[in-house]
């Protein structure tokens, strides 16, 4: 299980990181103030770092800078409000891996996170951490390959994230905020019907019966076997 570091002092975005990454399996920490990033960041216990640079204490370029000249090579992605092209170049040749400018969207920033830590693990892949199967269902997500049974059924980035997230609670209730949180990010409209919208579109492309809708409550994934 790869552990994510956050140092972020936002707390509406600290709760949406949280509950999304927690989500997808992974092991998170957040720091809030920025003298003490790189105390935790020299740990051997994390993966990855994502790095806001408006934090209070200590800049995070100052940081990045810090963390680089003391010879760290942990995975920087700097998720940032300043979406200046003088910072995202001083970020950049600062050492930062990749930049992310707010507001985003969690199926981004996952994407990234993902590829920087399929870089450091030189590609190998761990099947139990990449396939996600229920039933004859299963999604890649390296490959970002969606199938059921043997049948290869093509999604957008967006159905894909959704039918993630459905996988991995099996036979649990997902409200239509959770999945508004975490698939559409901190900012979405909670009136808005995406989410029906979208279930549609999984239905009709990986069978009616996997996706079952819990009147007042949300919608379920279940098992179904190819006969």
């Amino acid at each position: 299980m790869n552990r994510i570091l956050i140092a972020e002092d936002n707390p509406h975005i600290i709760d949406f990181l949280k509950a999304g990454l927690k989500a997808h399996g992974f092991t998170v920490l957040v720091v809030e103030k920025g003298e003490r990033v790189a105390e935790f960041a020299h740990s051997s216990d994390f993966d990855l770092l994502i790095l806001d640079l408006g934090l209070p204490g200590k800049d995070g370029l100052a940081i990045l800078r810090e963390l680089r000249g003391q010879g760290e090579l942990l995975p920087i992605i700097v998720l940032t409000a300043r979406d200046g092209v003088d910072d995202t170049v001083m970020a950049l040749e600062g050492g930062a891996n990749d930049y992310i400018t707010k507001p985003f969207r969690f199926e981004e920033l996952l994407a990234r996170i993902r590829v920087q830590l399929r870089d450091r693990s030189g590609n190998q892949q761990l099947t139990s951490e990449t396939l996600l199967r229920v039933g004859d269902l299963s999604l890649d997500l390296l490959t970002r390959q969606a199938r059921v049974g043997d049948r290869v059924v093509e999604l957008s980035a967006r159905e894909f994230v959704l039918a993630e997230v459905l996988l991995r609670h099996p036979m649990q209730v997902m409200s239509k905020e959770q999945l508004l949180n975490r698939v559409w990010g901190y900012d979405y409209d909670p009136g808005s019907n995406i989410i029906e919208v979208y279930i549609r579109h999984l239905r009709k492309k990986l069978g009616r019966d996997y996706i079952e809708t819990v009147r007042g409550m949300g919608y379920r994934l279940q098992s179904r076997n190819s006969p």
